[in-house]
């Protein structure tokens, strides 16, 4: 077993030459400067420390070093920023059942059965991607259709966004729930049509009610998912990416990574929540340890759910839900105190808010604590998904970062219409107006809820249109931004989202050499050449570590 993890490590990683200078030529190289602007060169040199040494323009003469590249015209970018993802958890992905191709109930119930068919040896059923909205069910799944597929063990299912649970009735009796279970705060226990029993799914902090049961990976299986995450982000040209809701057990994965010389992803990471903030960074927040490929930057909080399972909090009720306004996940004078204490120490929050109340609680939380501190904070709020109008022009105060994903606009909208109604919609994914208005943004993908493909996310922000061109002309186009804003959102902003600028996140002198080698040039191509890109080779400080051949 040790041989075998040690091997599929070492195969993420594509060995190139150590301590020697390279010369990356015959490229149509892009970058986004230090002034913000696009700029275009032929060829690149890497020092030996894996930095960019000199970006060669047209007609410019070319350097002798120890080793020549040559890219045969392929399109050079840098190496693309996930402002917010969760890297254990796209590995995870990747090794249980992944529901998120599903169509439909029936679709599912066979993809569960035959999961389970073909691993016997598992204890439990676990896998994530289910959506009730995408399958047209009307209604959550229940515990009796899990059953109706597999019976012999429990099963545990989170839904795409990751804020609702549905389990079969063995993993409810393992978990000792039954009809006097109470739904705790911040969390709903979904019920059958008696009112009583419940019904096998459970959202928000219900979740844990079952979770306290599920059995945790161990180790070895927290390595070989940290390495099947490196190989399924660098195939899709992403070199870094912010690990929203870092535990000590992923922390000390991505450890043992950087000792052994196995990390090959950047990873800014944020604690999940203010004891695990502690606990990872003592009194502040770690310094950039294996050659910048890891820091502890901050916390990651929560204050409301998901619009999929009704949880985001909302200033007013659901228009498909008249007695909801979703699930409050943290008090306010909590959410004041962890803020206090994270700025304290140093520690940069990152508040996940979807819905109205949310992103008005989060605003106005900041702007009561920003002035008591000094210094360049970079106040985060997460996904920014449905904010008050009135609400807007405060997300450019205080160095406030919108952290947002263009691919939840487009998987979310038809259903965003639903839960609040056409009139409620004036602050929703208000990416241009945020810009605008002085704020900024960066750009992600919260994979695995969506895949983390950067170049359906550069399409989704310049079009508001999904895959399939719908809706013709886009989704509340006015909010679209251009294509240098979006490229600057998933490689420079997000490298400032994170403190890593100076460091990564441009093809520039003195920063690492973290890029990408394509086929499409996306300040250029149509949005379907976009999301067809094919990815050939990523690399990161100087080092190729996929290669599409």
């Amino acid at each position: 077993m040790k041989l075998k993890l040690v091997a599929v490590l070492l195969a993420s990683a594509i060995a190139m030459p150590a301590h020697a200078d390279v010369l990356v030529d015959n490229v149509s190289g892009i970058t986004i400067d230090a002034d913000g602007k696009v700029k275009r060169f032929e060829a690149l040199v890497i020092d030996d420390d894996g930095k960019v040494a000199q970006l060669i323009e047209r007609g410019q003469e070319r350097p002798r070093t120890d080793y020549l590249e040559d890219a045969g015209g392929k399109v050079m970018l840098p190496g693309f920023i996930d402002a917010h993802g969760h890297v254990s958890s796209v590995g995870f992905n990747a090794m249980t059942l992944d529901l998120s191709g599903t169509n439909s109930l029936e679709e599912a119930l066979e993809a569960i059965r035959v999961f389970a068919a073909e691993n016997e040896a598992r204890p439990w059923i676990l896998g994530r991607g289910w959506n009730q909205e995408k399958w047209g069910l009307g209604r959550f799944p229940t515990a009796a259709e899990l059953d109706s597929v597999v019976s012999d063990r429990p099963v545990w299912l989170n839904r795409v966004d990751g804020h609702a649970g549905w389990g079969n009735s063995l993993a409810l009796r393992a978990a000792g729930i039954d009809a006097k279970t109470v739904s705790p705060a911040g969390g709903r226990i979904e019920k059958l049509a008696d009112g009583k029993t419940p019904s096998g799914v459970f959202v928000d902090m219900a979740m844990g009610l079952v979770e306290k049961v599920v059995p945790a990976p161990r180790p070895v299986e927290r390595d070989l998912a940290l390495a099947e995450a490196q190989k399924v982000l660098h195939a899709q040209g992403i070199t870094a990416m912010a690990d929203m809701g870092t535990t000590i057990e992923d922390w000390q994965s991505f450890r043992r990574a950087g000792d052994n010389g196995t990390l090959t992803l950047r990873i800014m990471s944020y604690a999940a929540g203010p004891d695990q903030m502690v606990l990872l960074g003592g009194s502040g927040p770690s310094p950039w340890l294996y050659d910048d490929k890891l820091r502890m930057n901050g916390v990651k909080l929560y204050l409301d759910g998901a619009l999929g399972s009704r949880g985001a909090w909302l200033k007013e009720p659901y228009a498909d839900d008249p007695h909801n306004t979703g699930l409050p996940l943290t008090p306010p004078a909590a959410l004041r105190n962890i803020l206090v204490r994270a700025a304290q120490g140093g520690f940069q929050p990152a508040i996940h808010a979807i819905g109205t109340a949310a992103n008005a609680e989060a605003l106005n939380a900041i702007g009561e604590i920003a002035e008591s501190f000094d210094g360049d904070r970079r106040w985060r709020i997460e996904h920014v998904q449905i904010v008050d109008p009135a609400d807007l022009p405060k997300l450019a105060e205080h160095g406030i970062i919108s952290s947002m994903q263009p691919v939840h606009q487009t998987s979310d909208m038809f259903m965003a219409e639903a839960r609040l109604g056409p009139d409620r919609l004036g602050g929703a994914y208000a990416w241009n107006t945020i810009l605008e208005m002085g704020g900024r943004l960066a750009f992600g993908s919260d994979a695995p809820v969506e895949s983390a493909d950067p170049f359906a996310g550069l399409a989704a922000s310049i079009t508001r249109s999904n895959a399939a061109g719908e809706p013709f002309g886009g989704w509340r186009p006015q909010e679209r931004v251009n294509r240098e804003q979006a490229l600057a959102g998933f490689t420079s902003e997000a490298a400032f989202a994170g403190f890593a600028e100076g460091r990564f996140g441009r093809l520039i002198p003195g920063e690492r050499a973290d890029f990408v080698l394509v086929d499409v040039d996306p300040l250029m191509a149509t949005p379907d050449e976009i999301r067809a890109t094919r990815v050939h080779e990523t690399w990161v400080g100087g080092q190729k570590v996929y290669d599409a051949d």
